[in-house]
């Protein structure tokens, strides 16, 4: 990650997306899209000259846009529509979502078809690259006509308005940018709304979000294998021959993950007189499957909106500005909806298998909570109730947010997506069952060792290494929350999930 990545608008990758948001690789344009960024720009100058009725270049926009603005009006009109747009509420973005957020917004105006001018995109370049973190509040956003309200408070730090998040203190914009030795850009032509009309917000928060899922469906997969050691579970339902007959992909593939983590077990297949587990374990493929398709899906969807142009009007190269409706976020709303449930039912089932794990009705001869002395000691029953209050708490974001619909501007502007919600909803179930898959590596771990277990699976002899390097094991009551920080901290670092993985 030392050379740059070059953006041209048409190959970002999700995990390009990553590699900058969260581990700050530095940036750069492509002399491909600078030229194009270029030609757009003399389409947009053309047009100011020429006073042609165009949509937020000379009409004011929304309900607004049968109000004639004048060549000498231009510049205010742009600069107009970031002071009053930026209307962002409640928390902040972290940096490394408003990283994410910036990249997206830079790849679409290297497409060439925004209508921006040149500076735009460069100051917008070295704030990314000098890591200059405008402050982003979370909510406002409709999902159409884009994310306005958010993307308006990065424009504001462009202009040396607004406030930059410095350390977790905010600073006046043009402070920080002095001090970067940045010029603020003075907005003309098309520049106001090409920023920040547009799925950027939805689209980064949600590919943010995919990601770490996409990596909790792979440390799902071990827990469940953790606890089929646990649990002493039968893996003729992990029989390939089963999955055949109904090939999901997703299925397929978590049948035989499970079997290649519990090869070698010595505590597998050991129940004398029974015959099938419960659900939790025996459905392991047919539930953790459906959710690896439904990802699959997602990102689909969002692979091609990072490298899509959502802003309106669009500007094409010989010299045509269309107004349509790229901004709309239902593409994106729809499937982050799926994405919220898809990961919820990740922690659903995670939940079941720890309450079978510490039930001494469910556990297969284990002591009560995992821990001796009992009664003395509450060892695993509370971690049970913090993840069934996550698994609640999910329940309530998993209420799809793209059903809803307020009209805005007028009613000109009278169907929105809430995909911003969406995003912001999928980010907080994703972090919700991390917590609660944490729980079951935690009590997993202690199920397997007070099981005795002799030999272990090649993946889970790995997880049960990587588990007490954080946490030892719990033979009396102690301060619990220490310990499931700890797992949910190493749930955290893709790098031990890829361990455990690099085993089988």
């Amino acid at each position: 990650m030392d050379r740059p990545l070059i953006l041209n608008g048409h190959d970002l990758t999700i995990e390009n997306l990553v590699d900058v948001s969260r581990f700050k690789r530095k940036v750069d344009i492509s002399e491909e899209s600078r030229k194009k960024i270029r030609d757009s720009e003399e389409v947009v100058a053309k047009i100011v000259e020429s006073k042609v009725p165009t949509y937020g270049i000379s009409t004011g926009y929304g309900e607004f846009s049968r109000v004639a603005i004048s060549e000498e009006q231009n510049k205010d009109l742009q600069r107009n529509l970031i002071l009053s747009h930026a209307c962002g509420v409640g928390e902040p973005f972290s940096a490394e979502e408003v990283r994410a957020i910036m990249l997206l917004r830079l790849n679409t105006l290297c497409s060439g078809f925004s209508g921006v001018s040149r500076e735009a995109p460069e100051i917008l370049l070295k704030m990314l690259n000098a890591d200059i973190i405008p402050y982003v509040p979370q909510k406002g956003s409709l999902g159409a006509s884009g994310d306005l309200a958010n993307l308006a408070h990065i424009a504001l730090t462009m202009i040396g308005e607004g406030e930059v998040l410095e350390n977790g203190q905010r600073r006046p914009s043009a402070e920080v940018l002095a001090e970067h030795g940045i010029t603020p850009i003075v907005l003309k032509g098309k520049d106001g709304l090409a920023i920040i009309n547009g799925t950027t917000v939805m689209a980064a928060i949600g590919s943010l979000a995919l990601y770490d899922a996409e990596y909790l469906l792979k440390a799902a997969n071990q827990a469940a294998a953790l606890s089929y050691e646990a649990l002493m579970g039968i893996t003729k339902a992990l029989d390939p021959r089963v999955h055949a007959v109904r090939p999901h992909p997703g299925q397929m593939a978590t049948a035989e993950y499970l079997l290649k983590m519990l090869a070698g077990s010595s505590s597998v297949n050991t129940r004398e007189g029974d015959v099938q587990d419960a659900y939790t374990l025996r459905c392991v493929p047919q539930v953790h499957g459906a959710v690896s398709d439904a990802l699959v899906h997602v990102r689909k969807v969002l692979e091609i909106e990072l490298n899509a142009v959502t802003d309106n009007p669009l500007v094409f190269p010989e010299g045509e500005v269309i107004s349509g409706g790229n901004f709309h976020g239902e593409p994106l709303a729809l499937q982050l909806d799926f994405l919220a449930i898809a990961t919820a039912e990740l922690a659903n089932i995670s939940e079941r298998r720890i309450e079978r794990l510490v039930n001494p009705q469910l556990n297969f001869g284990l002591p009560a909570f995992l821990v001796n002395d009992g009664g003395l000691n509450s060892g695993f029953m509370i971690p049970q109730y913090t993840a069934a209050a996550l698994v609640s708490e999910n329940k309530v974001l998993a209420h799809p947010a793209s059903v809803d619909s307020i009209p805005s501007s007028a009613n000109k502007e009278d169907h929105v997506s809430m995909g911003a919600i969406a995003a912001r909803k999928a980010r907080e179930v994703v972090k919700n069952t991390r917590e609660v898959i944490a729980i079951e590596w935690l009590v997993a771990a202690q199920a397997c060792e007070l099981r005795k277990i002799k030999e272990y699976g090649k993946g889970t002899a790995q997880m049960m290494w990587e588990v007490r390097q954080v946490t030892p094991h719990y033979s009396r009551d102690r301060i619990m929350y220490h310990d499931m920080h700890a797992v949910s901290d190493l749930l955290c670092n893709t790098e031990v999930i890829d361990r455990v993985e690099a085993q089988i």
